[in-house]
């Protein structure tokens, strides 16, 4: 890393934590057992191995205020990329942070998820689901045979389960998977989509049940008591601060902003790596839950 590069993500970094303990200070509250200046010291080691199209590093080519508000992004969701819940790609100069199905998966634990298992569908399986009258669905029956693991796929189901003992099953069929693949930058065609195809389903269908959960919670889990400002309202009232205090960021105030859970779509090399990655994470028809979770 050039002595360049180094002074601009060293000044970059130290904008960031001024501006995480900015957000500590007007009351917001991180999940516990999380340290917003130790995930973004694990960022800022990540983006030195990470590249762009052309092999330069994300920390030479991306803008300040695009690293930072990826960075801002993560921690305001309590991720950490060293356990691989989110990822950092590199658009032109830009930088942006996505979430990991294993992402999903923890911040759905704190919004009351206590477990979650994938199970996959294979044609000629018995299988029998019934819609309870609250509208849940219930798996009645599902049974295979070991012959079955060589036929083809035809849908998943995720199960899960939460605190108070709630259960609940996501099913989707393999052309709802396939369509959900579609909207990746590969549409699906990726070598981690082809050659393990079936953790690729249950990575999918994982993630839709745990973004039903985090899509209709509030941000109580966030916080440790009620009632307090929301990670927004707690940004806005600390840059009012900053504003009223003529405190200079440093950064340009309209590429400042940022969204907290905004979908990006991936270039193909990096999905490419990260399904690849993320296909091995899962063993013997199960997936593997991160032990930090």
């Amino acid at each position: 890393m050039s002595t360049a590069v180094a002074k601009k993500s060293t000044d970059t970094f130290a904008k960031i934590e001024e501006r995480i303990l900015g957000l500590q200070e007007t009351g917001v509250q991180f999940p516990q057992n999380y340290s917003p200046i130790n995930a973004a010291q694990s960022a800022r080691m990540i983006l030195q191995e990470t590249k762009d199209k052309s092999g330069k590093s994300a920390l030479e080519v991306c803008t300040p205020p695009s690293i930072a508000n990826a960075v801002l992004k993560m921690v305001t969701l309590g991720l950490n990329p060293i356990k691989k819940q989110c990822y950092f790609l590199v658009y032109g100069n830009k930088l942006e942070c996505q979430t990991s199905y294993q992402g999903n998966i923890a911040i759905a634990k704190r919004f009351g998820l206590k477990d979650v298992k994938a199970v996959l569908i294979y044609e000629g399986d018995n299988f029998e689901y019934n819609i309870e009258q609250d509208g849940r669905i219930k798996i009645s029956k599902h049974s295979q045979s070991f012959g079955s693991l060589n036929k083809k796929i035809i849908g998943a189901y995720a199960v899960t389960t939460m605190e108070d003992e709630t259960i609940d099953t996501t099913i989707m069929t393999m052309e709802d998977i396939q369509n959900a693949w579609k909207q990746g930058a590969t549409n699906g065609n990726s070598p981690a989509h082809k050659n393990f195809s079936g953790e690729m389903a249950k990575k999918s269908v994982i993630n839709r049940a745990c973004k039903s959960i985090i899509n209709s919670s509030d941000d109580a889990a966030l916080l440790e008591d009620e009632p307090r400002e929301s990670v927004t309202e707690a940004h806005v009232k600390h840059q009012i601060k900053e504003n009223a205090n003529k405190q200079e960021f440093g950064f340009d105030e309209e590429e400042e902003e940022y969204e907290v859970a905004e979908e990006v779509k991936e270039d193909p090399e990096a999905e490419n790596q990260r399904l690849y990655e993320e296909a091995m994470a899962g063993e013997n028809g199960q997936v593997k839950m991160d032990p930090g979770f």
